[in-house]
C-alpha cells in the first residue's frame, strides 16, 4: 500500500532559524533541541485531504467507543485491577460519590500507517500533549509552503471549550509546574484562553484547595470556573493528602478537563476488558493491534510482539526486539516477568517509512477529538518504528481538495 503522505522540501537554513525562533517565543517550545538534535523537524507533513478526513472519521467514532467504555467502567470496580491501576486510584475509583463532572473531553490518538492500512499505537484520554506543535507550530510551518493549510487549531478549539464550560471564565492549567515540558503546553494554552477573552492560572495540583466540593485557588475566595488538568491521574496519590486529589476522580462539582476516571481507557490494558463490558468496540477492535497479557504469549523469542507498559507515556519503557538496545530490552523483560501485570504484549505492526533527505524515517500521527469531533493534528517522526522522547516534532499540513493530486510542494 501506498504511503498517504506527500513530500515537501526542507527548509533552507536561513528559513528553518526563523521558524525555530518564532516556535519558541510565539509558540512557547521551549524545548527546540534535545541532546544533540534538533525536536522540531524542518519540514512538514503532507497529507491529502481526503487522507484528513478518514482519520478525523476514525477519531470521531474512536472517541465515542472510549467515552461510553468510561462511563461503563467508572461502574465497574472489580475491572480496575486488570487495567493495572495503582492501588490508590482504584480506592479513590471506588468511593461511592458521583464522578467528578467531566467537560471539554480532550483526547488524542496515534496513528500510524501499516502496508494493512491505518493503526492506532494507543489513545492518549487523560492528559494528551503537543498542543503546541499542533497549533501554533504548524500555523508557523504552512507559511512556507503553497497549497497547504493547517489541519486545525487544538489550543484555541480546547480553549473555547474550555470557556464554554465556564461561568465567568476563569480557568485553572494544572500542571507538574517544574517540568518545562509540561509548563510550556500550559502556558500557550493560557495565552489562547486570554485571547479569547478568559482568565488563566497556572498552578500545581498542591495550589488548590477544595471547600463544598468545588475548587478554589489557595488564598481566594472565588471559586475557579474550570480545571484544565495536565497532571498525570497515576501521579495524583503521590500529592499530600491535605490536597484532596480524589477529588479529581470523584466528589468534584467543579468541571474538569479531562476528569481523572480518564485514566481507565488510557491504560494499555483496556484491551484486555473489553469483552466484559457492554460497550461494543468495533472501531478499537478493528485498528488497534491485538493486545494480550504478557503471560498468554511467548514474547521471550519472538519478534512479533510489542511490550508496553500499561500507563506508560511518551513511548517510555516500551520493548521492540531489534529496535530496542539489548541492554533496555533486557531490562524491561526482566521487569515484565516480574510484573507481568502492569504491562501487554501487542503485537507488532510494520509501519510505513517517510523519504526524507536524511533517510527513511517513521511518522505518527496523533489526531485529537474534543467531545468527539475532531479538531487537528500533532505529528511526530523517528529514524525507526518507535515513537519515544528522540523523535521530532513534525507539523501535519493538509492539501486542499483542489491542490489533492499534487504530488510535490517545495519551500
Amino acid at each position: 500500500m501506498s504511503a498517504p503522505w506527500l513530500a515537501a522540501r526542507p527548509l533552507g537554513p536561513g528559513a528553518y532559524a526563523a521558524f525555530r525562533r518564532r516556535a519558541i517565543f510565539e509558540c512557547c517550545k521551549w524545548d527546540p533541541q534535545v541532546e544533540d538534535t534538533a525536536t522540531l523537524a524542518p519540514f512538514p507533513l503532507v497529507v491529502r485531504w481526503e487522507t484528513w478526513r478518514e482519520l478525523a472519521a476514525l477519531a470521531e467514532a474512536l472517541a465515542s467507543e472510549t467515552l461510553s467504555a468510561e462511563a461503563e467502567l467508572v461502574e465497574c470496580p472489580e475491572l480496575h485491577a486488570e487495567l493495572g491501576l495503582p492501588r490508590a486510584c482504584r480506592a479513590a475509583l471506588r468511593r461511592s460519590t458521583p464522578p467528578t463532572i467531566g467537560v471539554a473531553r480532550l483526547i488524542r490518538f496515534d496513528f500510524h500507517h501499516t502496508r494493512d492500512g491505518w493503526r492506532i499505537s494507543e489513545a492518549n484520554t487523560d492528559v494528551p500533549g503537543g498542543l503546541n506543535e499542533a497549533s501554533g507550530i504548524a500555523e508557523l510551518m504552512a507559511e512556507h509552503y503553497a497549497g497547504v493549510a493547517s489541519v486545525g487549531d487544538v489550543a484555541t478549539a480546547y480553549a473555547r471549550a474550555l470557556l464554554d464550560a465556564s461561568d465567568r471564565g476563569h480557568v485553572a492549567l494544572v500542571h507538574a509546574t517544574a517540568y518545562t515540558d509540561d509548563h510550556q503546553v500550559m502556558a500557550y494554552l493560557g495565552r489562547r484562553l486570554t485571547a479569547l477573552g478568559g482568565a488563566a492560572s497556572l498552578v500545581s495540583p498542591a495550589q488548590l484547595r477544595w471547600q463544598g466540593r468545588r475548587a478554589f485557588l489557595a488564598n481566594s475566595s472565588e471559586p475557579v470556573d474550570v480545571l484544565a488538568r495536565f497532571y498525570p491521574a497515576e501521579w495524583l496519590p503521590d500529592l499530600p493528602r491535605a490536597s484532596q486529589w480524589e477529588r479529581f476522580f470523584r466528589d468534584g462539582a467543579t468541571p474538569m478537563s479531562n476528569p481523572a476516571t480518564a485514566v481507565l481507557t488510557q491504560s494499555k490494558r483496556l484491551p484486555l476488558v473489553w469483552d466484559r463490558l457492554r460497550t461494543p468496540m468495533p472501531t478499537w477492535r478493528a485498528l488497534l493491534p491485538e493486545t494480550r497479557h504478557p503471560r498468554d504469549v511467548a514474547w521471550r523469542d519472538a519478534d512479533e510482539w510489542v511490550l508496553k507498559p500499561a500507563l506508560g507515556r511518551v513511548g517510555d519503557g516500551i520493548g521492540i526486539r531489534g529496535v530496542t538496545t539489548p541492554k533496555e530490552w533486557r531490562r524491561i523483560a526482566r521487569t515484565v516477568r516480574v510484573f507481568p501485570r502492569w504491562w501487554i504484549a501487542q503485537r507488532r505492526f510494520e509501519a510505513t517509512p517517510f523519504a526524507t533527505e536524511g533517510g527513511a524515517a517513521y511518522p505518527c500521527i496523533g489526531v485529537y477529538t474534543i467531545d468527539g469531533r475532531a479538531v487537528g493534528a500533532y505529528g511526530r517522526i523517528a529514524v525507526k518504528p518507535l515513537i519515544d522522547w528522540r523523535a521530532r516534532d513534525v507539523s501535519i499540513l493538509v492539501a486542499g481538495r483542489e491542490q489533492s493530486s499534487t504530488n510535490r510542494y517545495t519551500a
